[in-house]
């Protein structure tokens, strides 16, 4: 087995403290949207009373810690090792949500957690080294080639059928709606955080990205990104439970 990179074991911290913070901001946040839902519209209807929640904005607090630490390990380990321990993030919402919300694991819910633990041991245990990149144009020259823009354009059509067709008709009823929503949207997060996690390291080093309207453009699409899955999210997290 080769041996991990110092950066790499960075990163590996990085990604674990970052779903301790993200997992358990899901159970702070579900308990103020818990609370907002008993005075007014549910976030999952539309509502956005969820606002005016402490406890949501505990969560979201807690959340933005946890996001944090997940951009900086972009920062040093490579995206195929910091991407999947953000599963470990579902480990500790189980457990918060077994003693604090009093949802109860079943059988599959069990075996789930194992295999997010023993898959993403396998991925860290095996992660490559990462390509050395000097400049935020390289992963630009990355995200424009033919078959990345394809994947692109695919995931934008299907979410936005899936906001404007399928969210209004099945997403009350069908978590997988938000959920697809999400998770597609994620996918393109990842390019975009790890090009500016890159670039901010850089121009601490003493090279700055910043001049490059490619860094600029990727802040842009995580923002977009960012605020597309918090809005989803919450109903996601309204829905179940």
């Amino acid at each position: 087995m080769e041996e991990m990179s110092p950066d790499n074991i960075h990163g590996v911290i990085l990604a674990v403290s970052s779903s301790i913070f993200i997992g358990s901001s899901f159970i702070i946040k579900k308990k103020g949207l818990k609370k907002a839902g008993v005075s007014g519209a549910r976030a999952g209807e539309g509502g956005y009373g969820y606002l005016y929640e402490p406890w949501w904005w505990a969560g979201m607090i807690t959340m933005i810690v946890g996001e944090i630490a997940n951009f900086a390990a972009y920062a040093f380990a490579p995206a195929i090792l910091v991407t999947p321990l953000g599963a470990l993030s579902i480990i500790f919402s189980a457990v918060l949500a077994h003693f604090i919300l009093e949802e109860k694991l079943h059988m599959f819910g069990i075996l789930g957690c194992v295999l997010c633990v023993v898959g993403s041991t396998t991925i860290v245990l095996h992660a490559p080294h990462e390509q050395g990149i000097e400049s935020v144009k390289q992963v630009w020259h990355l995200a424009t080639e033919p078959g990345f823009l394809a994947y692109s354009a695919v995931v934008l059509v299907v979410v936005l059928a899936l906001i404007f067709y399928y969210e209004p008709r099945y997403g009350k009823t069908h978590m997988i709606v938000y959920v697809g929503i999400c998770s597609l949207m994620g996918s393109l997060t990842v390019m975009s955080v790890k090009a500016v996690a890159i670039a901010i390291k850089l121009t601490f080093s003493g090279m700055n990205q910043f001049k490059y309207f490619h860094a600029w453009i990727f802040i842009i699409v995580v923002t977009i990104c960012c605020i597309l899955q918090i809005n989803y999210l919450n109903k996601v997290i309204t829905n179940i439970g």
